[in-house]
């Protein structure tokens, strides 16, 4: 019995030094991070009550406002194609929101949907904008849906894109990395180990346009995922995720003029989440690109891009009487 449980423990002590060997990844240096992903129109802006946010003005700066807010492990990178096509057009704000990107983790270590709407609000009255367009993608979405239902009085517009809210199917397959945050005892593993690959696999999986991954892409989720404090609030993110449903019923309460774009090969939020929306958010304008997946503002980035602009540049019209926009094709 003790050299069974010699043998057993020595097997245990390998197979932890190699999965340490395998995927151990430190902290990034946060000033080697600003001085890669941070632009020339990054601004670092003092939000209040400790919290600093990472944020790109650009564009035409007397435009229409647009806000953007990426996906869960995102930066707001995921709009730089957004940004070359409607910067002529709109003033378009994009923000690492709490516990992503160069933004880092909330002071107060909450991440449920009131602190994302608060850190929004909050960084809106510090820039002085009123009233703004509003785009999610996934997570983004739900803070964005969410932010209709507290403060729809300053908003123009209300886009959501393959936006977290639909229930889950319980038997769909999640990407590899969505997997390992949900699991409790292995997403503390998360902490430290978290390799390369394991960001490369999960972007695949959900993109149907393999053409937008790229190793600086990959390179850009792995580091920026490893920036002080925003795996630990991945975690704690995750923990929180349940409460996302809170506010579901009250979808019908949400005035704003409200477009739906989505791609029909998401395997992370199914385009029935399109329909999902649709149905509970009175007048909204639903789109759907063949051959997309869950990132249809990179994917598709021409054809999305022309159907937002088309779609903010109103009066917005009925469901009924946007030809150009409904027949989007491929």
């Amino acid at each position: 019995m003790k050299r069974l449980l010699k043998y057993t423990l020595a097997l245990l002590l390998i197979a932890l030094i190699a999965l340490f060997a395998w995927g151990y990844a430190p902290d990034t240096d946060p000033a080697a991070m600003k001085a890669k992903y941070a632009s020339a129109s990054s601004q670092f802006i003092d939000v209040g009550g400790g919290l600093t946010m990472h944020v790109r003005n650009e564009g035409k700066r007397d435009g229409p406002v647009l806000v953007l807010l990426h996906g869960s492990n995102a930066s707001l990178h995921t709009w730089e194609p957004w940004v070359a096509r409607l910067g002529a057009k709109y003033r378009i704000i994009s923000l690492d929101q709490i516990g992503h990107g160069l933004t880092g983790p909330n002071p107060t270590d909450q991440y449920d949907g009131d602190a994302f709407v608060g850190t929004l609000d909050a960084l809106m009255v510090k820039m002085g904008v009123s009233k703004f367009a509003l785009a999610g993608n996934s997570m983004g979405g739900y803070v964005a849906w969410e932010y209709a239902l507290a403060h729809g009085d300053k908003l123009t517009h209300l886009v959501l894109i393959d936006a977290a809210g639909p229930p889950e199917d319980p038997n769909k397959k999640l990407p590899i990395g969505f997997r390992i945050a949900r699991t409790p005892g292995i997403n503390k593993l998360a902490l430290v180990i978290t390799p390369r690959s394991l960001f490369e696999r999960s972007i695949h999986q959900s993109v149907s346009n393999q053409a937008i991954v790229t190793p600086a892409s990959i390179d850009r989720y792995w580091e920026l995922n490893r920036y002080p404090g925003n795996r630990a609030a991945t975690g704690l993110r995750f923990a929180s995720y349940a409460g996302r449903l809170r506010d579901v019923g009250r979808m019908g309460e949400i005035k704003v003029p409200t477009l739906i774009l989505w791609g029909a090969e998401d395997k992370l939020i199914p385009v029935s989440g399109a329909d999902w929306f649709a149905a509970r958010i009175p007048g909204s304008v639903r789109i759907v690109y063949p051959g997309i997946g869950h990132i249809p503002m990179e994917e598709a980035a021409d054809r999305s891009a022309a159907d937002l602009d088309a779609f903010l540049s109103g009066p917005f019209p009925s469901p009924g009487n946007m030809p150009s926009i409904a027949q989007s094709k491929p």
